[in-house]
């Protein structure tokens, strides 16, 4: 497998308190648990950033179907959600996807969703460890 690109993020400080800075320092930014969980909601969350890198991916692995298929699309978004949920067996994520294209029908749309789902470099590291939903809006 050949290495295209290596992510290199550090948190420090307190975790869901603390803060975040990448290698080059393009992100850097304090972190606040959200309002929900007890914390002051001021800033943002690790939930949040998972869901900006899933919408993203997801959305650009949706673009890459599209255009092997000719399909033009016009308007479309990717809105993702991500969910910490609690049960017995301690803490874990779900994840709900909501592909919107405008001006395809249904069945052209569950195509393409379909296809980004399986090549999306998120959806296929999540695959069998967090609750995917994907809905398609037309």
């Amino acid at each position: 497998m050949a290495v295209l690109y290596t992510a290199e993020v550090a948190s420090t400080g307190d975790g869901r308190n603390g803060a975040v800075r990448s290698s080059d320092g393009i992100l850097d930014m304090g972190l606040t648990s959200p309002k929900e969980l007890g914390g002051a909601g001021t800033s943002t969350n690790p939930e949040q950033l998972f869901a900006a890198g899933y919408a993203a991916c997801f959305h650009s692995a949706l673009r890459a179907a599209a255009r092997e298929s000719k399909t033009v699309l016009n308007g479309d978004t990717v809105t993702a959600r991500v969910t910490l949920n609690k049960d017995d067996g301690g803490y874990h994520l779900s994840a709900s996807l909501t592909v919107e294209l405008p001006g395809l029908d249904r069945e052209q749309a569950e195509s393409l969703a379909a296809a980004a789902h399986g090549r999306c470099p998120y959806s296929k590291a999540v695959a069998g460890n967090v609750d995917v939903a994907v809905t398609v809006a037309v």
